[in-house]
């Protein structure tokens, strides 16, 4: 697995949603500083932080549902705050889950509601599939106040996907579902990214999101304070070396050898080993290991947000 972290950089064009400088203050009180990233079609990005880091703060303001102090965010190239209203009809959210509902209607009838106030065609055949997809027909004639908090969790992302939105937005979709439930949705986030949906959700069940997420956002005292970008696009090593920081810009100059990082006192590359070891050698530095390198973001997470 491949990560790389940086903070703070100015997003492409191209991105389907993107914060640039926001801040959020009630007051004095400080709740969000400078958060600034994007998510581009076809991309997973989760974010991740303690209670109280901000992430719901953030969701509210990247869905129009509230307004920041000072910053923008763009989604689909149009101002959110300013004549965005057409770019939020490509829109699909559910902030602060489980979604509400009318609790006296039927899952259908929740269902038949959204495609009516999205101007949805076809909607009764798309509705059908929807709860087939979130394991929802069963009870989908059941009125919603007797669904499990698991079942309304389901019904709330049927209800955002419904549309099939450009951008999705989701907080916290898995909790208080099952680990089969949890795996349902994670497949079905998956499966919208490849379609070329932008998807961002906030979660903490970062080993299960890492399978599958392109980047995660690591936020902390409101702060955006890594983003982790994910993939495989090799196989990925870690050296312990006499002076790493030295030998950490060398091996960024050595053939073969490419997205050389510094995590704590180990080197980590991707590449070829062998030929990072020769230059090494050749150089004067003394390698004490070399081993493939088994990224864990959970691992990783913890210890950013314990030394933030």
């Amino acid at each position: 697995m491949n990560d790389t972290v940086s903070t703070g950089t100015a997003m492409p064009p191209s991105a389907a949603l993107e914060a640039q400088s926001l801040v959020k203050r009630y007051g004095r009180k400080p709740v969000l500083e400078g958060i600034t990233f994007g998510v581009q079609p076809g991309e997973v990005y989760a974010l991740a932080g303690p209670n109280g880091s901000g992430k719901t703060t953030l969701i509210r303001l990247l869905t129009g549902l509230a307004f920041p102090t000072s910053g923008t965010v763009r989604m689909l190239g149009a101002d959110l705050y300013n004549g965005g209203h057409a770019a939020r009809r490509a829109l699909g959210a559910v902030v602060e889950a489980p979604a509400a509902f009318y609790p006296h209607l039927t899952g259908r009838q929740n269902l038949e509601m959204v495609a009516f106030l999205s101007e949805l065609q076809g909607s009764e055949t798309k509705i059908r599939e929807m709860l087939v997809k979130l394991e929802l027909l069963a009870v989908a004639d059941q009125p919603v106040r007797t669904y499990s908090l698991g079942q309304r969790q389901r019904l709330g992302l049927a209800s955002a996907i419904l549309h099939e939105p450009q951008v999705l937005i989701l907080d916290e979709p898995t909790s208080g579902l099952d680990p089969q439930g949890i795996s349902r949705v994670h497949e079905i986030l998956s499966e919208l990214a490849w379609k070329g949906v932008a998807v961002l959700l906030s979660t903490h069940h970062l080993r299960e999101v890492s399978a599958y997420a392109d980047k995660v956002g690591i936020l902390g005292g409101g702060r955006l304070l890594d983003e982790v970008r994910l993939g495989s696009k090799g196989e990925r090593y870690r050296l312990r070396v006499s002076d790493p920081a030295r030998a950490y810009a060398f091996l960024r100059t050595v053939p073969g050898v490419h997205n050389v990082s510094l995590r704590d006192v180990s080197v980590v590359f991707e590449g070829s080993p062998n030929a990072a070891l020769a230059a090494l050698v050749r150089e004067g530095y003394q390698v004490q290991f070399l081993e493939p390198d088994y990224f864990d973001l959970y691992e990783y997470y913890r210890e950013r947000v314990k030394h933030a």
